[in-house]
């Protein structure tokens, strides 16, 4: 299950409490104190793990508990430190406060981690309080709470490159086609329900993520049908490829359907209108190929491409020009 937005509350553990405690020993008259420290409660540590995709594994609870640290005790022996929670999300996943909505922490970075909610501190046994003028203190402290709140998770996907395109333009075939990634495909609109990921190998020193956009359609900027939940996955792609079906399936008009998904993409974020972009028809083995490929590049007065996931022309071409506008955003 693709998980891409959870709201979860999370529990730091409260520290242990000190202890009053006085050293008794048979052949020692004057044992002075001896009370432990408390130990430290638990933290909440949210981690960008890579090879997690999802957020579906925080679904699990509602609120996430560390556990407290333990009491101190007699003879100097501090309490253990309750055990941190390490919960692994996917890289690209935002770290939001739920009641203000402000960010806490984008875990853009492999590897990156954050401390979301610390542990208490342990309470001071009586050990601490000895003194030349208090030899026998019989006060401790009690341990910290930790700190309590409510987050929202939300995962952007991270990838160099990412396919756009209304449904059934051949993206997930494409994906198939030029990565290992196995989307769901079928001859019927919004097959894919989330984006896939996929690694595309071009020799044994270069590479990019490429990821398949779910379908959009007109109204998206505005939340009709996934739009809202579609479009943010293309934020942080840094270069779009565009797939025009030559022939799409709703009987639509090719080059309309081009215009209507660029303007979802302007009306949602307009600095993405301006990210770089290649135009590709998809389906190069349909007769209408060719001609919708000279329309486009007439009505764009840019290069359009024509690939074929079923029969290849056209790929290596493609990742040609991913290559060469990758190396221009670097």
């Amino acid at each position: 299950m693709f998980v891409d937005r959870v709201e979860i509350g999370v529990e730091a553990g409260r520290g242990g409490d000190g202890c009053v405690s006085f050293r008794r020993e048979k052949y020692v008259p004057r044992g002075g104190p001896d009370g432990g420290d408390g130990g430290d409660g638990g933290s909440i540590i949210i981690q960008a793990e890579p090879g997690v995709d999802s957020l579906a594994s925080l679904t699990q609870k509602h609120i996430w508990k560390a556990k407290r640290g333990s009491h101190g005790q007699g003879s100097n022996r501090h309490g253990k430190s309750g055990e941190d929670i390490i919960l692994r999300v996917p890289p690209g996943t935002m770290v939001l406060d739920a009641q203000h909505g402000n960010l806490l922490k984008d875990m853009s970075t492999p590897g990156e981690e954050v401390v979301i909610a610390q542990g208490g501190g342990g309470g001071k046994g009586n050990a601490r309080f000895k003194s030349a003028t208090n030899q026998a203190p019989r006060a401790a402290t009690p341990g910290e709470a930790g700190e309590v709140r409510q987050i929202r998770l939300e995962l952007k996907v991270i990838a160099d490159v990412g396919l756009l395109g209304k449904p059934n333009a051949g993206k997930s075939t494409l994906l198939s086609r030029l990565s290992r990634a196995r989307p769901e495909i079928a001859d019927y609109p919004f097959t894919t329900k989330h984006p896939n990921l996929g690694m595309v190998q071009v020799d044994m020193d270069r590479s990019f993520v490429m990821a398949d956009i779910p379908g959009l359609i007109e109204g998206a900027h505005s939340g009709i049908g996934l739009g809202h939940e579609f479009l943010k996955h293309v934020e942080r792609t840094r270069v779009l490829v565009h797939l025009v079906e030559p022939m799409p399936t709703d009987g639509g008009d090719p080059l309309d359907n081009y215009t209507a998904i660029r303007e979802e993409v302007r009306l949602h974020d307009p600095a993405l209108s301006q990210r770089p972009e290649i135009i590709a028809v998809s389906k190069g083995e349909l007769p209408d190929a060719k001609a919708v490929q000279s329309l486009l590049a007439e009505e764009t007065g840019r290069e359009v491409l024509v690939i074929s996931a079923v029969t290849g022309e056209g790929l290596q071409r493609l990742i040609q020009r991913v290559i060469a506008r990758l190396d221009d955003v670097d």
